[in-house]
């Protein structure tokens, strides 16, 4: 054991009630105490999971609305100051923004150890400056931690070292966690921000051949996003927003899939997203389309049905062939949490425990500068939550 605990700090855009924001939460509260002083750092405290942080860890804001924003210099100051005056030997950041911003001011204070994170494969081709701004900002980090072979093999297109690349999956603890307990029957589930990348205009494309054959379905969409508002009136105007329910942001998650018949993931870009893994371990029976590292966590016709993106009657066809067989259905759901079990939370703190004591200067030689992390006009919020649902 170390005479002193590490110093670190964790750097996320908010507390939404994200895949992101969730799993560094998990981290944060579960590093052991005696071997690491961790501190929490954010453009905002609010949101549905800083209450628990707070009653952890403190937390400390460096409110931001853009980066161009003319109260960015000082605020990164500010962080730089925070970074010294802590003494981290750590800073671990995690959404783009973040890595921007925190390890921008990690390395003007000359943090030892800068980890960068990417954990989602969004398309960002409109906003070409914001990914060159990353990538920028990658040589300032010492790794860049992804939580799924597909990401990191964007990094690696990217030109990030693959000696930089540190592939960590994100953790599940199964502990009290209620199980399914209605696998096949006709209430469908999906979990995920309400993003283009996450494929719920697949979903309502696909709705009416599901009712057609079962028109006592009922889809539940959890989650909030830029495109709710288009989303809820696209149902009202195909006539089917009796069979939708949209329950935005939700903290009781477990619960809701427990409740679900089947869980589906109609994204047409996705990285290992949380949510899969959380219908996993609800022993909820999985239709998911087959993007990312998505076929990495399920077998397919063994733990869920895989279906290509983009297409909505292949979606219509698993969602029914689940219902039309509820053996099938909790045999799927059942094999599902078996499976999922493997990726404890317990074995994802671990791998970062080792990763904050590797020894100091290891990996690329940080280069760059703050005024080209300060050229994009953009929010550190946009697309900053439910980022690996």
């Amino acid at each position: 054991m170390a005479a002193h605990p590490l110093n670190v700090g964790l750097f996320i855009a908010s507390f939404d009630a994200g895949g992101t924001e969730g799993q560094m939460v998990e981290l944060a509260t579960r590093l052991d105490a005696h071997r690491f002083r961790v501190r929490l750092a954010c453009f905002t405290a609010q949101g549905p999971l800083a209450a628990r942080a707070r009653a952890h860890l403190p937390v400390t804001e460096f409110p931001l609305i853009s980066l161009r924003s003319p109260g960015t210099a000082a605020e990164l100051l500010r962080f730089t100051a925070w970074c010294r005056r802590h003494e981290l030997s750590v800073v671990h950041t995690a959404g783009l923004y973040a890595n921007v911003f925190g390890i921008t001011g990690a390395a003007l204070a000359r943090v030892r150890l800068r980890i960068a994170s990417r954990r989602c494969l969004a398309n960002l081709a409109h906003q070409p400056a914001l990914r060159w701004l990353e990538r920028l900002t990658y040589r300032l980090a010492h790794r860049v931690v992804t939580n799924s072979s597909a990401a990191g093999r964007i990094l690696a297109q990217e030109g990030v070292a693959p000696g930089a690349i540190v592939a960590i999956p994100n953790g599940i603890d199964l502990t009290g966690r209620p199980v399914c307990a209605a696998a096949g029957a006709p209430r469908v589930i999906v979990v995920a921000n309400l993003r283009r990348e996450k494929g719920h205009d697949v979903l309502l494309d696909a709705a009416p051949d599901v009712l057609a054959a079962r028109p006592d379905v009922v889809f539940t969409v959890v989650g909030d996003g830029p495109l709710r508002l288009a989303i809820e009136a696209e149902t009202h105007r195909r006539g089917i927003a009796r069979s939708f329910a949209f329950l935005g942001s939700r903290t009781d998650v477990p619960d809701l899939l427990a409740d679900a018949g089947v869980f589906v993931l109609p994204s047409t870009s996705d990285a290992r997203p949380n949510a899969l893994m959380e219908a996993m371990a609800a022993g909820l029976p999985v239709v998911a389309t087959a993007v990312g590292d998505v076929p990495e966590l399920i077998a397919a016709d063994e733990t869920g049905v895989l279906v290509p993106p983009g297409d909505s009657h292949a979606l219509a066809s698993a969602i029914l062939s689940i219902l039309a067989n509820r053996a099938r259905a909790w045999a799927l759901g059942a094999a599902a949490r078996a499976a999922v079990s493997r990726f404890s939370v317990a074995r994802m703190v671990d791998a970062y425990e080792r990763l904050y004591v590797e020894a100091p200067g290891a990996g690329p030689h940080p280069q760059g500068s703050f005024r080209a992390a300060v050229s994009c006009r953009s929010s550190p919020h946009d697309g900053e939550s439910l980022s690996s649902r």
